[in-house]
């Protein structure tokens, strides 16, 4: 009998900030991670980079100011690097959880690259803000070489595209390893974003949504489970308002009117939303678990989040 395939998207709640952080939140999610693995699915883990790859845009591009010989770090590579310093953590807290079950198998990190349409609205209207404050001259420094910033408090920050995603490049490495029962980690941070040209790929100055990604990744893995941890217990219709309504089950065809209705702030839980409706599509079997991440028991679809399903 073949096993039942799951991805897991692992928000910033689940990664933490610093290194220190980080090392004790990748711990936790391990056992998240562990307890789907022993129980007989396979796993492919993706995860957010937001706090990582700011802070290896920002380290990197001081180091070019101060050694002029050096030129920026595109955001391409610098994803590249979130994903690898993120993926070295995780793989091991999840092999280390593994073991302590008495499971022997392989932990794997892909870098994974992405490919976006050249023509994406989000290039002409970019919205995402990275990197340190600057001052305006900084800014204009910025603007100059073809970045674009934005004027925040007390400065200027650089802005980046969100454009949507493609396909995955190394998907067939990525399913290789899953036909072979080894625990993958893929896609990180939405995967590195890159433009298909004829035969070569060039890296993006953009960044993929990592919750878009995750619905990409898990339609092209053909997985029967989509589960996104976030920092809420469940998905809530008006949301902080004093009416609030947590739901424990979502239709797709409400999850589409709910989103048309503005239920979902953008950004936050909107793109959580889109990956299901997306991943989901007409298909009868596939299923997304939005939920909160508890490290001191196993996550339980119909007791723990909310379950989209058609």
């Amino acid at each position: 009998m073949d096993k039942k395939r799951i991805v897991i998207a692992l928000g910033h709640n689940a990664l933490g900030t610093t290194l220190p952080e980080q090392k004790e939140a990748a711990a936790r999610s391990a056992r998240a991670v562990a307890d789907f693995v022993s129980q007989g699915y396979q796993v492919v883990v993706t995860h957010s980079n937001g706090p990582q790859v700011g802070m290896i845009h920002t380290a990197m591009n001081e180091f070019s100011q101060n050694y002029p010989e050096y030129t920026d770090t595109p955001m391409s590579v610098c994803s590249a690097m979130s994903q690898g310093y993120i993926g070295y953590d995780l793989q091991s807290a999840i092999r280390s959880e593994l073991i302590n079950k008495g499971i022997y198998k392989t932990v794997a990190t892909v870098l994974t690259q992405v490919t976006v349409d050249p023509y994406d609205e989000a290039f002409y209207r970019p919205t995402k803000i990275i990197g340190r404050l600057m001052t305006k001259d900084e800014a204009l420094a910025q603007e100059k070489k073809g970045n674009h910033v934005t004027e925040v408090d007390g400065g200027y920050r650089r802005i980046v595209a969100t454009p949507k995603p493609q396909s995955i490049v190394e998907i067939d490495a990525i399913n290789a390893l899953l036909d072979a029962d080894q625990v993958v980690i893929a896609c990180g941070g939405g995967g590195i974003p890159v433009l298909s040209q004829d035969h070569l790929l060039k890296g993006a100055s953009a960044v993929i949504e990592k919750d878009t990604a995750a619905g990409v990744l898990a339609d092209q893995v053909d997985a029967d489970m989509l589960i996104i941890l976030t920092g809420t217990n469940k998905v809530c219709l008006n949301f902080g308002q004093s009416d609030e309504k947590a739901l424990d089950f979502i239709s797709v065809s409400d999850a589409r009117k709910y989103l048309e209705q503005g239920q979902f702030e953008a950004g936050t839980m909107a793109p959580k939303i889109e990956a299901a409706i997306s991943f989901i599509g007409d298909s009868a079997i596939r299923k997304t678990l939005i939920a909160k991440l508890d490290p001191d028991r196993p996550l339980v679809a119909g007791r723990d989040g909310t379950m989209i399903a058609k």
